[in-house]
């Protein structure tokens, strides 16, 4: 059998910042009795989550459990968090380690700028993830999000009204464009950053090369992972046989037993450890 693994699997320039700065500040505060936080899970990857906590790390999930906190450093997720959550932090006396993507952090410049000159934010994107919910809260109250055509169709503002569209890092790019062409046929006086992360769209196009030429496809990444889940729909248009599995363990090995040709993709989320397991095992196995 032929293994083909996608030289831009595993973590992105974001996410392996902010693991480091994690581990960084563990070494740091090694022996001493100062708590260390993250807001929210730091990357959308279990494993690397869970190795974090049994070094003592510890995951803040909702807002009333920051409300509480008045000590220890908290480290802001690479999705990055609303403006509203950052002074609140500020206000409490905690010690902030950002750790947002560079990228997104860009994004919330902005919209922090446009929504200040009185433009109508448009993010395209899923309005339930943790980046999307950053953004919006950096984009002052006109603010809409958009991930379907059905979105797009619905979308209006009053007429006159400037109207500025970015979008998650991670979005699909086609999509991306599809939506653009929909609101920009409304006739509103339009600008259109395409804040899509260029590993993003590298990432996609590769993964979708190597599907194109394989008879079945993995693609490593965690559930909650919005880039996996985009790599994932990608591959399975291109090659039927395609799987999503977070660790080896989530793999039927017996289903590839008459393949000839495998490609192998991950999420920007997924650990280079996690990859070389499944790569090592589907090659020994066949």
């Amino acid at each position: 059998m032929e293994v083909k693994r996608a030289k831009t699997a595993g973590f992105c320039f974001g996410v392996k910042r902010a693991v480091e700065t994690v581990y960084q500040q563990l070494d740091k505060e090694k022996g001493e009795e100062h708590p260390i936080y993250t807001y929210g899970p730091i990357i959308h990857n279990e494993e690397v989550v869970k190795d974090m906590e049994k070094k003592g790390v510890r995951v803040l999930r909702t807002k009333e459990e920051l409300k509480g906190l008045c000590e220890g450093t908290v480290i802001i997720r690479s999705h990055g968090v609303p403006e509203r959550i950052y002074r609140e932090m500020e206000d409490n006396g905690l010690e902030i380690i950002d750790a947002t993507c560079p990228f997104v952090k860009k994004i919330h410049k902005i919209v922090k700028k446009e929504s200040s000159e009185g433009k109508h934010i448009v993010i395209i994107g899923n309005p339930d993830h943790p980046e999307v919910e950053g953004i919006r809260g950096w984009a002052g109250d006109e603010v809409t999000v958009v991930q379907t055509p059905e979105d797009a169709e619905k979308f209006s503002v009053e007429p006159g009204k400037k109207v500025c569209i970015v979008s998650q890092t991670t979005f699909n790019y086609n999509k991306f464009k599809d939506l653009v062409e929909i609101l920009s046929k409304k006739g509103y006086d339009v600008s259109v950053l395409n804040t899509i992360c260029n590993a993003t769209k590298e990432r996609q196009a590769e993964a979708r090369s190597i599907a194109e030429e394989v008879d079945a496809m993995i693609v490593i990444g965690d559930k909650h992972s919005s880039n996996t889940q985009k790599l994932f729909e990608i591959c399975q248009k291109a090659c039927k046989d395609t799987y999503y599995i977070q660790t080896l363990d989530d793999l039927d090995l017996n289903q590839l037993g008459s393949v000839e040709t495998v490609g192998i993709t991950a999420g920007a989320s997924t650990p280079n450890n996690i990859i070389e397991e499944v790569q090592s095992n589907v090659r020994i196995i066949f």
